[in-house]
């Protein structure tokens, strides 16, 4: 029981790193950007190029995912997202999912459409024993990566300048601009923060979920559930939700396998009966 414990909480941060970077951009920039799996994607696939053809550490082929995909979200957000803040939602839902198709496309013609394997550095691999509970090193370590990017997120959205200018420019812009903030910087920033997250995510979810062409589509479910159960006014809610989604995930496919996935669709439809807005919302309050 704790095993699976551990499994989930461990699932569940790693859901959290794959979508708090579409939180941040849904709640903080009232930004639908449906494309955020095309991002996480773009990590994974670094890592694998990396590592599989120049043999470069893994351990820096994290960073390396981060940065790259947040390079590629700068661009894409000066090019083509920042024309899109002012339009309708249903607009930004067919723009971004235009671009998921499009990033599946070009995957699939450059890498093939097999699945991507990478090889874990020896201390990552296995398991080992602590007071009666199974402990997975690779899960291990994503736990202690996550709960630092939980802390820095929450405090650099909370604590730092920066976070009070996001905030400030989202609420409202044209005052913001009156203040001296660049928003248009700021929004940059911000948005390469979440692509780099994703792309992080992505890298660290190859050995876990598989890495595709169709990886886009094929958890860009979760990270709505994610975001949706958690709230977007804040790292915290969507945090929980990715515990409260991983556990009853992998403690479900455990105990009841015959019900697949069912069980993480039933528990945000429990969540959203009793709180329609999410966990932590500004509408639940």
């Amino acid at each position: 029981m704790l095993t699976i414990l551990f499994d989930g909480i461990a699932y569940g941060m790693l859901l959290f790193v794959l979508a708090c970077g579409l939180s941040i951009t849904l709640g903080l920039m009232n930004f639908i950007n449906l494309a955020h799996g095309a991002f996480a994607m773009a990590g994974g696939y670094v890592t694998v190029v990396m590592m599989n053809r120049y043999g470069i550490s893994f351990y820096w082929c994290l960073p390396a995912a981060f940065l790259v995909t947040a390079l590629i979200g700068v661009v894409l957000e000066r090019t083509l997202y920042q024309r899109l803040y002012a339009s309708p939602h249903l607009d930004q839902v067919l723009f971004s999912i235009g671009l998921v198709f499009m990033s599946i496309a070009a995957v699939d013609y450059l890498m093939g459409g097999q699945q991507q394997l990478i090889n874990l550095p020896p201390e990552l691999n296995g398991r080992f024993e602590f007071l009666g509970i199974g402990i997975g090193r690779y899960r291990l370590f994503i736990i202690a990566i996550c709960a630092v990017l939980v802390v820095a997120l929450q405090l650099a959205l909370t604590r730092t300048r920066i976070g009070s200018q996001l905030r400030a420019a989202v609420d409202d812009g044209r005052v913001a601009r009156g203040l001296g903030i660049n928003v248009s910087v700021i929004f940059a920033l911000t948005f390469a923060l979440g692509s780099g997250l994703a792309g992080l995510g992505g890298a660290l979810g190859t050995e876990l979920l598989g890495l595709d062409p169709n990886f886009p589509l094929q958890f860009l479910i979760y990270f709505m559930i994610v975001v949706t159960v958690g709230g977007t006014s804040s790292i915290t809610g969507p945090f929980l939700a990715a515990i409260l989604l991983g556990v009853a995930d992998v403690a479900g496919k455990y105990y009841v396998p015959q019900l697949g996935a069912f069980i993480i669709y039933g528990v945000m439809i429990l969540v959203l009966i009793i709180r329609p807005h999410g966990l932590f919302s500004r509408g639940s309050r």
